[in-house]
């Protein structure tokens, strides 16, 4: 037996003991929400793998619920943010206020000193307030007047918008889109499904039931270990060549090129990789497989990637771009 092959088994067992409180999480989150396995799976993965994450559906699918109940099962704090036009960057992060009595400012931090921050309908809000938020995402600190703060570890953006073609929306800004971890599109539930709803959640009152299992230290000793799952290079240059194939697919033989018009980052290269390990880490495994990669690509590029003028003409999205390269890029 190799030495990798003993460090991965030792990785392993680390893996299945930490990623149980996890499966607490998820049994507790079942409890209220019906279906959305695949929302659920990848809000875990954006909390294990340190990113925020920018979550798209049309109103009534569940996502502001499905955040909610995510804090219940943690003791930490949260905060729900509430977007809308009028909303002012002091609103979210704190201001200086006067205090006559001895002539001095102090500060009054904002709602975005906690630990999970939901951002409820960020595209209904001006670009002032969006770029305060993402700034807030990005340095993980916040300066009021002369004074900065550090945020408090973990901290989580869970960001939900409508579809930008809903009234009263306003689309982010690329280069602030491409600061979350991943983007999430939420479809309606099935019919059966939704059948569980109506039996479930059709009364007048509702309690989100929720218990906590979890605590901040259980996230960062999952960090830890996350950062020792084996990872072999041959993934690891499968995952640069889905990047690179954003940026010239005809390398990769795809005849595609008229459908991009910019490709992804390389904060795509690196937040694949960590959410490729997180993914592994969720279902017990101490090793990356290419699976793991294929399965959450198309929620870290779909944003990462702007289609051309083409593209939308032939009614293609960068959706139809991620899957042409998930199809023809080879797996090693």
């Amino acid at each position: 037996m190799t030495t990798t092959e003993i460090d991965v088994k030792q990785i392993g067992a680390q893996v299945q003991e930490k990623s149980e409180p996890f499966r607490k999480l998820l049994e507790q989150m079942h409890r209220v929400i019906v279906g959305q396995d695949e929302l659920l799976h990848r809000m875990f993965v954006g909390l294990l793998s340190n990113g925020h994450m920018l979550i798209e559906g049309v109103p009534g699918l569940a996502k502001t619920t499905a955040v909610s109940c995510l804090a219940r099962g943690i003791t930490t704090q949260f905060q729900r943010i509430q977007f809308t036009p009028d909303l002012l960057p002091a609103d979210l992060i704190g201001t200086l206020i006067y205090r006559p009595n001895d002539g001095e400012f102090v500060v009054q931090k904002g709602p975005i000193f906690s630990n999970i921050i939901l951002a409820d309908e960020i595209n209904r809000a001006p670009a002032k307030v969006q770029s305060a938020l993402l700034e807030a995402m990005q340095e993980r600190q916040v300066t009021i007047g002369k004074e900065t703060f550090k945020l408090d570890e973990p901290f989580l953006v869970l960001a939900t918008q409508n579809p930008i073609e809903q009234e009263g929306t306003y689309p982010l800004p690329e280069a602030q889109v491409d600061r979350f971890l991943m983007k999430l599109v939420v479809g309606y539930p099935t019919k059966t499904e939704e059948r569980q709803i109506l039996d479930r959640m059709a009364s007048t009152t509702q309690d989100l039931q929720i218990d906590p299992v979890m605590s901040p230290g259980d996230i960062r000793e999952a960090r830890q270990v996350i950062d020792d799952i084996y990872i072999d290079d041959k993934i690891k240059d499968y995952i640069v060549d889905l990047t690179f194939a954003t940026r010239e697919p005809a390398s990769f033989d795809l005849p595609i090129e008229d459908w991009i018009q910019y490709g992804a980052s390389p904060r795509a290269t690196l937040a694949l990789t960590v959410c490729a390990k997180s993914t592994a880490f969720l279902d017990g495994r101490g090793y990356v497989t290419p699976q793991d990669v294929k399965t959450i690509a198309m929620d870290v590029f779909r944003h990462r990637i702007i289609i051309t003028y083409e593209a939308e003409a032939e009614e293609k999205t960068s959706e139809h771009v991620v899957q042409a390269i998930l199809d023809h890029v080879p797996v090693p």
